[in-house]
């Protein structure tokens, strides 16, 4: 039987980093949508920077920041007696800085598509601003969490160069599915390779045909 540890790890992985960018990465994009702040552009390019950085140098700096040195490594180190280097909860933090466009970009553009109309007309009824983010703003960008969330949890699936230098490649703790197939490939064991490799094809290409198939119904039920 091959090892499935991975491909649990990178489920989980995937999983929780796609939870804590939906809460995170909300209020930014929402803050995005609707400022005209001239730091604006500025908090733009630093949320897509991991879109044009080498993986290795973002996961440098990670690792820099995350090490016991510094001084969030070693805040985490005396709260909970682990690291956050060669752990998963570093890897946590990385995937969550590096997928982060992944969540941000499309919600800020769902926001935008609602415009201030709605808002105000919500608010013009009495609705808080919470209550006619909630009630009004989420349903009508249901399909663009939807897109951020399936395109996040994919994107993480995926990663290699940041959690290959933040996490390492420990057994049962830090090696994901992507460092697994590069090992095997290492060792020349394409069967396990080809086994690991597949399957993350297959269930990508899975996921992505569901989201586009979701997306024409919702075009064809709105037209």
């Amino acid at each position: 039987m091959p090892d499935l540890s991975p491909v649990w790890l990178t489920l989980r992985l995937a999983g929780l980093t796609t939870l804590v960018l939906l809460v995170l990465g909300t209020p930014l994009a929402w803050w995005l949508a609707r400022t005209r702040s001239r730091i604006k552009p500025a908090i733009e390019a630093l949320t897509a920077l991991p879109l044009v950085l080498p993986p290795t140098v973002l996961g440098f700096y990670l690792l820099v920041v995350l090490s016991p040195n510094a001084p969030l490594g070693r805040f985490w180190v005396e709260a909970t007696g682990d690291t956050l280097t060669f752990s998963f909860s570093g890897l946590v933090v990385a995937s969550v800085v590096y997928s982060m466009p992944f969540m941000v970009q499309p919600l800020t553009t769902a926001f935008a598509a609602v415009g201030r109309g709605p808002i105000e007309a919500a608010a013009s009824l009495g609705a808080s601003p919470l209550d006619a983010f909630v009630n009004v703003a989420v349903p009508l960008s249901a399909r663009g969490f939807l897109t951020a969330a399936i395109l996040t949890f994919t994107h993480t699936l995926g990663e290699f160069g940041v959690v290959l230098m933040v996490g390492g490649n420990i057994p049962g703790k830090t090696r994901v599915l992507s460092i697994a197939i590069y090992d095997h490939v290492e060792t020349l064991r394409y069967a396990e390779a080809h086994a690991l490799a597949g399957g993350l094809m297959v269930f990508s290409f899975g996921v992505l045909w569901l989201v586009y198939a979701f997306d024409r119904k919702s075009r064809l039920h709105v037209g």
